[in-house]
């Protein structure tokens, strides 16, 4: 099996910089994400990620609630209400 192609994030780094200007700057949790070295993750674990059927969550989201969850110690339940 070949070495899975890099998606198109463009749209997704346009979406996130609008975003993040609407974000308090001093917020513990984006702060904490401007710390954390996101491309080894997605490095790490896009082996583990299929291309066969639907699409998966962005890496980056996944890793991102598994921190949430574990910092915050929310049930799963909980923790997707304060996503959506």
């Amino acid at each position: 099996m070949g070495e899975p192609s890099k998606p198109n994030t463009k749209q997704g780094n346009f979406l996130f910089a609008n975003l993040i200007d609407q974000l308090n700057p001093k917020h513990p949790l984006l702060r904490l994400s401007e710390t954390i070295d996101w491309h080894v993750f997605e490095e790490e674990f896009s082996l583990l990620y299929s291309h066969l059927g639907k699409p998966s969550k962005h890496i980056r989201l996944m890793v991102g609630l598994s921190i949430l969850k574990h910092l915050e110690n929310l049930l799963d339940e909980i923790l997707v209400q304060r996503w959506v």
